[in-house]
């Protein structure tokens, strides 16, 4: 293959959707629970948004709202 026909390197994020916009907001830091204190989602969430599909996303930040909300009752 030819440089004129390199294929260009795949994103590092190929399932990123503009549908659902990931809710970091660069505060990466773990509770004691591994929850994200920034986005209010847990570890393994975060894990699995690269790979998720739509309503998984979602669905992953209907669970982070309603921990947000629950840590700011508190």
């Amino acid at each position: 293959m030819s440089s004129a026909q390199a294929r260009p390197p795949k994103p590092l994020y190929s399932n990123v959707s503009p549908a659902v916009p990931s809710p970091c907001i660069s505060v990466c830091r773990l509770d004691e629970q591994r929850v994200c204190t920034g986005c209010h989602r847990h570890v393994e969430h975060i894990r699995e948004w690269r790979s998720a599909d739509d309503e998984r996303r979602r669905q992953i930040c209907r669970e982070a709202q309603a921990l947000r909300d629950q840590a700011k009752a508190h």
